[in-house]
């Protein structure tokens, strides 16, 4: 699970960007999030869906074949 303040840390990106990339995700169902409350406080957390792992792993198998491709 990853929060969206690390999340932006870690790749760089602005509020807006990330945002605006968690929403596609989100609409896709490659990743889920859950929100809950820590030290009374909101949180929300990001994590992989089965079908974006899925969809993940796909992406590197198809890698892999175009570079053996080659």
């Amino acid at each position: 699970m990853a929060s969206f303040k690390m999340l932006k840390e870690r790749f760089e990106l602005t509020d807006g960007n990330l945002a605006s990339h968690i929403k596609k995700l989100l609409e896709a169902h490659y990743i889920e999030e859950i929100k809950f409350f820590e030290d009374k406080k909101p949180k929300t957390v990001y994590k992989i869906s089965p079908l974006g792992m899925q969809a993940f792993l796909d992406y590197i198998n198809a890698l892999k074949e175009f570079l053996d491709a080659r």
